[in-house]
């Protein structure tokens, strides 16, 4: 018998509910995921800097405390990481400037828990890079 390793998934958030319903959602993913949480920049940052810390995705909240969403992207662009920002904000201007410094895509929350759970699958399925 075997079994599948387990996708590894960090989830930059601060918002508790949103962490809850990211949960949720990965339970109804296709492939066994491994989701770690930092609450906040300066913990995101530490735990990318260990090298032997190999996400398959970076799942990026826009508004993070200690340490900036743009900051995160700005010193882990170099690595082969995957990084989306899924966020409540919707502003073109945000969105553009999140790309130029990045970030692979930038994904809305929607509002309805249904719709948080098919997007956050659909994140991983499409940007989660194949773990050996």
């Amino acid at each position: 018998m075997t079994t599948t390793k387990p996708t590894i998934i960090l989830l930059v958030e601060d918002n508790p509910g949103d962490v809850m319903l990211i949960r949720q959602g990965l339970r109804e993913s296709k492939r066994p995921v491994k989701l770690l949480t930092a609450m906040d920049g300066e913990q995101a940052i530490g735990m990318l800097s260990d090298s032997e810390f190999r996400p398959a995705l970076v799942i990026l909240d826009l508004y993070i405390p200690r340490v900036s969403s743009r900051t995160v992207l700005q010193r882990y662009r170099e690595r082969d990481v995957p990084v989306i920002i899924f966020t409540s904000a919707s502003s073109e201007m945000e969105k553009r400037r999140a790309l130029e410094h990045g970030a692979l895509d930038f994904i809305a929350k929607p509002t309805e828990p249904q719709a948080f759970g098919q997007a956050v699958r659909r994140m991983v399925e499409k940007w989660a890079k194949a773990t050996e």
